[in-house]
């Protein structure tokens, strides 16, 4: 390993001229950290560096990496950098995604550029900190160190790769390490980002998901285990089927569809939400996602059709296919509070359509285009005190179990009826009472 502390100036120069010649991964470093340290290298290299600007590229580099810094190690440029890496879309992390690690050319361009990341990897803060002290003496007692030397709290699967990466001696041989985890986590932004909608053309990323898990939902275990299974299948690249989950307002239907995809995120799925309004710009959505290697589920919540509307049609390119097959790494989830998605009136089976019957065929046939149909029912007292049970036990709630049903028992009867978001708001409620709040 290259010892940074006694670089002289012409190893600077020539770690500049390797950074400036990186061919697989040169986006690694467009972004303002990553600038302002290369800035800061090119100056400290100089004859007589300038102080001034010395200082303020300090100022602004410890600045940038307090705000970009996703705490993968404790290093704020060393975590900065391997996030850089990892959300990177360039030929070999696209190819690694979609087929596993490449070879030839592309991942021999891959090692090469990897060990001089490395290089860059290496000047942690104390180590640049050196660096400016050896050309301006006295001025690093302007800043401490950015980093974290207690950070151990993030487990996230790019957390993971950060950590092994660190670990690896020869950067050059951790093709295989950094396709592993592309193909199998995604690339760009669909490595950071579990969750997604489509709006205004364009693909979102949901910062903030909801949280829900499967095990804050009791009641309805034996429902969605289908669900679960074939989010499985998916997964794994077997046959796997569009889903409609269909029952009453409030049985927990998206939450449930959440919950699933917030279990396997780990394991790579990925969720887009598609509102219903935005149904006729699905070819957009499919022709992107299937170029991916992730698997999607693409969420559509509340799915229902007034008999004027015509958006369902577009849903048939997936669910069946056009000249174009359907993407085999995306599956449609679907929630609604309708058995037949496509309202139907008796004017439907007496107006004037001299084909009428095979119209109103075609709208009622929609749900059947699903092949997994999943039904929540609205829950009886049983159910619902079990959902209480497991939301009260999941928060940690400290209260006699005669005493919570008790309570839970008197809010259904005061509000909207039995439902597992009746449960939710009576344990939300009773968490805050116990809080003294």
């Amino acid at each position: 390993m290259l010892e940074f502390r006694v670089m002289q100036r012409e190893d600077t120069d020539r770690l500049l001229v390797r950074t400036a010649g990186l061919g697989v991964f040169r986006g690694v470093l467009d972004s303002p950290a990553a600038r302002g340290l290369l800035e800061l290298l090119g100056l400290i290299s100089q004859e007589r560096p300038d102080p001034a600007s010395v200082a303020g590229t300090v100022g602004r580099l410890w600045e940038e990496l307090a705000v970009s810094s996703e705490g993968l190690l404790p290093d704020a440029w060393q975590s900065h950098l391997v996030a850089r890496l990892l959300e990177d879309e360039n030929p070999f992390s696209l190819a690694a995604e979609r087929y596993g690690e490449p070879d030839g050319a592309l991942r021999e361009q891959a090692a090469k550029d990897l060990r001089t990341l490395q290089r860059l990897f290496e000047l942690d803060a104390v180590t640049v900190l050196e660096l400016v002290e050896d050309a301006l003496p006295g001025v690093t007692e302007l800043w401490t160190p950015w980093m974290d030397p207690g950070l151990d709290t993030n487990d996230s699967p790019r957390a993971e790769t950060a950590w092994r990466l660190s670990a690896e001696e020869d950067w050059g041989e951790a093709t295989g390490v950094l396709a592993e985890h592309y193909a199998r986590h995604g690339a760009g932004v669909f490595g950071q980002y579990r969750m997604f909608r489509w709006r205004a053309g364009n693909l979102e990323p949901v910062e903030e998901p909801d949280p829900v898990r499967l095990e804050e939902l009791g009641g309805y275990e034996k429902e969605r285990q289908p669900l679960i299974s074939n989010t499985r299948r998916l997964l794994a690249g077997l046959p796997a089927h569009h889903a409609l989950v269909y029952g009453p307002p409030g049985t927990g239907k998206s939450s449930t569809v959440k919950a699933v995809i917030n279990e396997l995120s780990d394991k790579g799925l990925r969720a887009v939400e598609v509102a219903k309004e935005d149904l006729g710009e699905l070819p957009a959505v499919l022709a992107l996602l299937r170029r991916r290697g992730p698997r999607f589920v693409l969420f559509v919540d509340d799915l229902s059709f007034e008999e004027h509307e015509v958006e369902y049609k577009a849903l048939k390119a997936l669910l069946e296919g056009s000249l174009e097959a359907p993407p085999e790494n995306v599956r449609l989830y679907a929630t609604s509070n309708r058995r037949n998605i496509v309202r139907e009136s008796f004017s439907d089976r007496d107006g004037d359509d001299v084909h009428g019957g095979d119209s109103a065929q075609e709208k009622v046939s929609l749900a059947a285009r699903f092949a997994l149909r999943l039904t929540f029912l609205a829950p009886d007292q049983q159910r619902y005190l079990r959902m209480v049970r497991g939301l009260a036990r999941s928060r940690g709630l400290a209260l006699r179990e005669s005493e919570l049903e008790e309570r839970a028992l008197l809010w259904d009867r005061r509000h909207a009826g039995r439902s597992g978001r009746t449960a939710r708001q009576f344990v939300d409620e009773l968490e805050a009472e116990l809080a003294g709040v």
